[in-house]
């Protein structure tokens, strides 16, 4: 047992005594600290550094894991309330909450804390729910300052109150922030969290610039179908702010199950960006960063990829968590917990608690409890390293063991071409089996189609402008759709002008079996396509959407969003459609009063070898569909009808436009 003015981790009396504690903090006690003496100055030259570090003793084998791995961050949740609905996170009507009495108090907090800071933690995080709607947190802050030897006071928030708060926080000690934004168009915003406030974190953004934060970190949860559009954008956003943006591979809460569809990897986002910044810079990090850092040069911020999932950092991993209930968590994804809780309330001493700390730090696993997701950096190694004809029964067995480790979805669509219904391996070429089989393996990891913004428009901001309810503006009509345009669907006074059609179905093969059309020959062109749908509400329907009485929400703007993903995601829904990388999206709403409907006209763009009918379809029949399930608790005489093509101009078949 060491001595009492040494402590367990190995922190000197000489350390804390003679250097002292960081200049204008206070000690435990709340004393002031006096300046340094003559000698404490000199053990703070390189020399005494030196001296410090060879006869200080090791770090905390309490904090210390059977991989050796030294735990010195710990995440205290202060609560697990939350002023947003996230859909993502809860249902709209919130969750069951822990009775207050079972919950922390702020002095359990801050003994937990000292305790932990005592035996080798020198980084706190205040987490939630939500931690800045705690009455208690500025003076939680307050309190956690004097603790003496911890270096850094970090908080995670949404940022809804943080502009409020942070001058107050920033004067008690806070001295790190991330704020969780996942996008930065306010009418997602608003449909994704059901709250309003997307203008308020932005103030926060902008609050803690102002007052000195370097840098302002912005979290932001990468999911396929959602966000994966505005990648750009958020890179964007740290041209003329010292922000380090921090993509985040999505992590599946759900009962830790894996969701291949959402999760869009590091080496993806990655690609995306240096297509449009090819000087992207990598960064320069420590050996326990989480993170992978890069720049664009000239930029005043950065941005950093968190890669949880496909290139997990479990070997490094220095973090642990304790819940607004107490529980001690050694892991985000493990379902093993301890209640300090319990135990300092029935009066454990400090060394009992230390001890049943160690025992649970002593229990950490070496990777996430997922055993997929162990697997799944070979999975990405594979298919950057295709094997020759000799290596595929080595490769093709690794493929079956690997199959055995994927989800039940992953191993059936390596194995089977669900297509055709054929197994592979029927006498084919080893290389073509090879091609077929990280075909499809691409198409699970991947999921759908990159959605980028053309970096010319302007339209992830101007179309999803909240529009005053019953004004939805028809950006389809008044531009695409306008005389003289490549979308005019120009009135000639005839019948459409519909292109010959090919003699046979192009996706079929000559066995008539469906296939995919081989799209690898045509050239490259600007494809664009117009839809439109219209859904016929009812009298009392409509005036609701018109007033926005609707208890679902905002139908127009739900639609619009809906409409979007939809298109986005379309290749996963259509069997036989292509996954396309679309460079523009918009879908428009209106109201029509003669009819008691919703008007609906989406339009889709793209540079490439296909077309993009199917995905403006698709757009306008999602929309269409949303509209229904938002208003069918009103009435259910509603009908949808006029889907159809508008127009489309690109490709070899020439244009089409409908009268």
């Amino acid at each position: 047992m060491a001595a009492a003015g040494w402590g367990r981790r190995g922190g000197s009396a000489l350390l804390r005594g003679a250097v002292g504690a960081a200049p204008g903090r206070s000690c435990s006690s709340g004393a002031p600290v006096r300046a340094p003496s003559a000698a404490a100055q000199e053990l703070q030259s390189a020399g005494g550094r030196r001296f410090l570090l060879e006869h200080a003793a090791p770090f905390s084998a309490f904090l210390t894991d059977s991989f050796g791995r030294q735990h010195n961050y710990l995440r205290i949740s202060l609560t697990e309330k939350c002023n947003l609905r996230c859909q993502y996170c809860m249902p709209e009507e919130g969750v069951q909450l822990t009775p207050k009495s079972e919950l922390l108090t702020a002095q359990e907090i801050i003994s937990l804390a000292r305790l932990f800071v005592k035996e080798g933690v020198d980084k706190i995080r205040l987490t939630g729910g939500e931690p800045l709607i705690r009455p208690d947190v500025v003076d939680i802050v307050g309190q956690l300052y004097k603790i003496e030897g911890l270096k850094t006071i970090a908080v995670t928030t949404n940022g809804i109150n943080l502009a409020r708060l942070l001058p107050r926080l920033k004067e008690a000690g806070l001295n790190a922030i991330n704020i969780s934004l996942d996008t930065l168009v306010p009418a997602k915003f608003e449909f994704i969290v059901r709250r309003k406030g997307f203008h308020k974190v932005m103030e926060g953004i902008h609050k803690a610039t102002e007052l000195g934060y370097r840098p302002v970190k912005v979290n932001c949860v990468v999911m396929r179908g959602f966000n994966e559009d505005e990648l750009l954008g958020f890179v964007d956003f740290t041209k003329d702010l010292p922000l380090d943006v921090r993509f985040i591979e999505y992590m599946p809460f759900d009962g830790n199950k894996w969701n291949f569809k959402k999760m869009v990897s590091y080496k993806e986002m990655l690609d995306t960006i240096k297509q449009r910044w090819p000087e992207l810079e990598k960064l320069p990090c420590e050996a326990s960063s989480t993170a992978k850092s890069y720049k664009v040069p000239h930029f005043q911020g950065q941005i950093s990829f968190i890669t949880s999932m496909s290139e997990h950092f479990c070997g490094s991993c220095n973090r642990l968590r304790i819940t607004a209930d107490g529980n001690l968590k050694v892991c985000l994804f493990g379902n093993s917990e301890v209640s300090l809780r319990d135990h300092l309330r029935s009066g454990a001493s400090e060394e009992e608690l230390v001890q049943i700390i160690g025992a649970a730090v002593g229990r950490k696993k070496k990777q996430h409890a997922e055993p997929a997701l162990m697997s799944f950096p070979l999975c990405q190694d594979a298919l950057q390293n295709p094997p020759n004809s000799k290596q595929w029964g080595h490769t093709f067995s690794h493929w079956l063991t690997l199959r055995t480790s994927l989800p039940k979805q992953m191993g059936k669509a390596l194995m089977k071409n669900k297509v055709i219904g054929q197994l592979f391996l029927p006498g084919s070429h080893p290389e073509q089996q090879w091609h077929i089989t990280t075909g499809i393996l691409r198409t699970q990891l991947r999921g759908c189609c990159v959605f980028q913004k053309d970096p010319s428009s302007t339209f992830d901001t101007k179309c999803l402008e909240a529009s005053p309810v019953g004004q939805v503006s028809v950006d389809c009509q008044s531009k695409e759709m306008s005389p003289g345009s490549e979308f005019s669907t120009r009135d000639s006074g005839s019948s459409a002008k519909v292109p010959r059609a090919s003699d046979n179905l192009t996706h079929t093969d000559e066995e008539g079996r469906a296939t995919m059309v081989d799209v690898g020959g045509k050239p490259d062109s600007r494809r664009r396509a117009v839809a439109g749908a219209v859904v016929r509400v009812g009298e009392k329907a409509f005036g609701m959407v018109r007033q926005n009485q609707v208890k679902k929400g905002d139908v127009l703007a739900v639609a619009q969003i809906a409409g979007i993903q939809g298109a986005k995601l379309t290749s996963q829904l259509i069997p036989l459609c292509h996954n396309i990388p679309l460079t523009h999206v918009e879908v428009s709403l209106s109201l029509d009063e003669a009819r008691y409907a919703v008007v609906i006209r989406s339009s889709c763009q793209t540079w490439g070898r296909t077309g993009v009918e199917m995905e403006a379809l698709t757009a306008a029949s999602l929309a269409a569909l949303t509209v229904y399930d938002m208003c069918k608790a009103v009435t259910h005489d509603i009908v949808i009808e006029e889907v159809k093509l508008l127009s489309k101009t690109g490709g070899q078949r020439g244009d089409f436009s409908r009268v």
